[in-house]
């Protein structure tokens, strides 16, 4: 998401491809001179072929940011809030005088600059972060919530194929199942970075400007009372505003959709975050891997599964016996208790990297669904 979590999300910008270069005409080739045959030797065996990569996982369309009439600190600042009614009036189609009264209405709050400033935090290892999420309240509160709303879990993941304790971990891991889903007002944290945080403004003022057009779409929303993170994501799954433009579903055909306390929604908005992103039905997510002896390190540049096994194989590792098997993977490497553990990440683990983009996230969340799973219908 979502986020999104506020935690840690990163935003891709629209890669724009020029063309058209003009190149000046080669000069005319050159008659070689005549070269004496060289002596007939043995045929050279080539090298096989390294295997070819794999299609990446498609993704839906990046969401727009806002322009630079709306986002350059050069600008003084009430020209750049007029330019944002403009822009979003005329990109969503909203009553320019709604955002004018809203924005009229919005804070500047330096505690959120101040969050979004303060220095992260020293990056923790496998074994140190793993028990944030991996925890015996964590894991109990996960059971309990998954037996309190067993049928309407387990009738999204029915539809959809995201298992029902995929939904609850991921509420797990960013709420404390619905306990702490941020206290500052949206329009305010939406507005502060949109205004007064350039290096992340056309990312921020693109979401103030979805948020308008969410309003549009869900009339009952009161955009001055939303609450949610210090980066403006909100409700139990944690969506910034476009996600829950863009992908939220209304879960009970209540005609809206509300993601900040209605938990069919929420079950079924984030069912459909994983499935709009790639999640594959009864897929596997990852397998414990071994490492061959005399093998290279392998750090891929991301997490799109492109590796075929063989690929992975070729360079040293590969599932360990008894491990589910897909045939695009990458390689994921963690510092754990007992030292270096190799993963092969899929498809879906992938899809999970697509809500948050930390590898450690995702694999939390995958292992406290498992270990909810487990207890899920037995007393603790």
């Amino acid at each position: 998401m979502i986020r999104r979590s506020a935690a840690a999300l990163s935003v891709s910008l629209l890669s724009i491809a020029l063309s058209a270069c003009a190149t000046p005409a080669p000069p005319p080739p050159v008659e070689p001179e005549p070269v004496a045959p060289a002596p007939a030797s043995a045929p050279v065996a080539e090298a096989p072929a390294a295997p070819a990569l794999l299609p990446k996982v498609p993704q839906p369309p990046e969401r727009p940011v806002a322009p630079a009439a709306v986002t350059d600190p050069a600008i003084p600042r009430a020209q750049r809030i007029e330019a944002f009614v403009e822009y979003a009036s005329a990109t969503y189609g909203v009553d320019p005088a709604l955002i004018r009264s809203v924005l009229a209405q919005a804070e500047k709050k330096q505690n959120i600059i101040d969050a979004m400033n303060r220095p992260a935090e020293a990056v923790r290892k496998w074994h140190e972060y793993r028990p944030i999420f991996l925890n015996d309240a964590r894991i109990d509160g996960g059971i309990a919530f998954y037996n309190a709303n067993r049928t309407a879990l387990e009738r999204v993941a029915a539809d959809t194929g995201v298992p029902a304790e995929m939904i609850v971990a991921i509420i797990g891991v960013e709420t404390s199942y619905g306990r702490i889903t941020g206290s500052f007002r949206v329009v305010d944290a939406l507005y502060t970075l949109a205004f007064d945080y350039p290096k992340r403004a056309p990312f921020f003022a693109g979401e103030l400007a979805q948020l308008f057009a969410l309003k549009k779409q869900e009339p009952q929303l009161d955009l001055l009372a939303l609450k949610g993170s210090y980066a403006g994501a909100m409700g139990l799954g944690q969506f910034m505003p476009s996600s829950y433009r863009l992908w939220a579903k209304d879960g009970d055909g209540d005609g809206r959709r509300d993601l900040l306390t209605h938990l069919p929604d929420v079950f079924a908005s984030i069912a459909n975050y994983f499935v709009v992103h790639g999640w594959e039905r009864d897929a596997p997510v990852v397998a414990r891997a071994m490492r061959d002896a005399g093998a290279e390190d392998f750090v891929p540049e991301n997490w799109d599964p492109v590796y075929p096994l063989a690929d992975l194989a070729a360079r040293g590792y590969r599932p360990q016996p008894g491990q589910p098997v897909a045939e695009g993977a990458t390689l994921l490497t963690l510092e754990g208790d007992a030292g270096r553990e190799y993963w092969l990440a899929y498809r879906n683990f992938y899809v999970i990297t697509r809500y948050n983009r930390s590898p450690m996230y995702s694999l939390s969340v995958y292992q406290l669904a498992q270990a909810i799973r487990n207890g899920v219908g037995t007393v603790r």
